[in-house]
């Protein structure tokens, strides 16, 4: 494939994934680093236009090659950017228009001076930093990366080093030495940067796609507003351990809490201020809490607490301190401050539990807590040994 050619393709190309990328975000809320992805297709489209009549003859040279170059080197940056920010880092934004206006003016010294040797060579450099900046952006947080998002990195990577090769070998080789010849090299980078267009541009979409996915699994087993496991997420929890208890070892205690009085907060000073209380409950209980217990919000005002590994009595300090951290804590709504109570039930998982007579064993502890005045521990009664 001849430049030209290549550079029709990527124009059209780039202009196909926008046009019903732009229905697609129209009328509905996108997300900033989709939105910013297009304005970089868009950017490109026009730029491999630009470069593409500009071959024709359509477009002066002197206008075309300078001005397609600068809006290519423009719309890669900018799509290295959607990838930080999808990546949940803000740091690209301060440094985006300062590194373009250094490598537009690297790039037009180069063209002036040396149109065909100096000028290819900046030319590849600068689109194989910025499409490095994408594979940085994709590793980051290796650790907890997919393997999409992991092969992702390192193919643009290992692109984009072999698209800057060719200015880092084409400045002390002109004229190129034995096989390794200028048109090679050319070829090399023109097949390069081709790849690396429809590698990041599907790539991007396959990654939106899949965090999409990621992010309605997560809406299924957690709670929006406290950002803590819900019922479904709890019991999901809860289930090996139910499993394991049915081999002798450590206990695991259950722990169910409600907020006291909590309609009065709704009734006295509306749904947002109870909505405050509940996420500074989660707070407070997840700060009392070790990493591998977990919190989860059964239903409205009613949290369950999973503490693996976990005594009756040793369960019931841990009930405590969450308890006391709860009363001490007031909580500032818009409107005035509120105290937090709760009342807590305990109880160990037995080897005969099932999920219904685990939580009737510690609902009922949780009662006789508001039976007994509020703002207390109860423990469910010990399991009797047989004689």
């Amino acid at each position: 494939m001849d430049a030209t050619t290549m550079a029709l393709a990527l124009a059209l190309g780039n202009l196909a994934l926008c046009v019903p990328l732009f229905f697609f975000t129209a009328g509905a809320p996108g997300s900033p680093a989709l939105s910013l992805w297009s304005v970089a297709r868009q950017v490109q489209a026009i730029a491999w236009l630009l470069l593409y009549f500009g071959a024709l003859g359509k477009v002066p040279g002197s206008l075309a090659l300078p001005g397609g170059s600068l809006l290519l080197f423009a719309g890669i940056a900018i799509e290295a950017g959607a990838q930080w920010e999808a990546a949940g880092s803000e740091r690209w934004r301060p440094i985006l228009v300062p590194l373009l206006c250094v490598a537009a003016v690297l790039f037009l010294l180069a063209w002036l001076v040396d149109e065909t040797l100096l000028g290819a060579v900046v030319y590849s450099l600068i689109l194989g930093l910025f499409y490095l900046a994408q594979a940085a952006a994709l590793a980051h947080s290796w650790r907890a990366a997919s393997i999409l998002q992991r092969f992702l990195a390192l193919a643009i990577a290992l692109l984009a080093l072999a698209l800057a090769a060719r200015g880092v070998l084409l400045m002390p080789l002109p004229e190129g030495r034995g096989w390794l010849s200028f048109a090679l090299l050319r070829q090399i980078s023109l097949a390069s940067l081709y790849v690396l267009s429809l590698l990041s541009a599907f790539g991007s979409l396959l990654l939106a796609r899949e965090r999409l996915q990621q992010e309605l699994a997560r809406m299924q087993v957690i709670d929006p507003l406290t950002d803590v496991a819900n019922r479904r997420g709890f019991l999901n929890a809860l289930a090996p351990w139910m499993a394991l208890a049915r081999r002798p070892g450590h206990a695991t205690a259950l722990v169910l809490l409600d907020l006291d009085n909590f309609k009065r907060v709704n009734d006295s000073y509306g749904h947002p201020a109870g909505d405050v209380v509940l996420r500074q409950l989660a707070e407070v209980c997840r700060r009392q809490l070790r990493d591998s217990d977990q919190l989860g919000r059964l239903t409205g005002v009613e949290f369950a607490i999973l503490l693996p590994r976990t005594g009756l009595e040793e369960a019931a300090l841990v009930a405590e301190r969450v308890r006391a951290a709860l009363e001490s804590t007031a909580v500032k709504t818009g409107r005035a401050l509120v105290k937090l109570t709760a009342s807590f039930g305990v109880t160990t998982i037995r080897a005969d539990d099932s999920t219904v007579t685990l939580f009737q064993r510690a609902d009922q502890a949780l009662q006789a807590a508001k039976q007994a005045g509020r703002n207390r521990v109860e423990l469910a009664p010990a399991a009797t040994v047989p004689e």
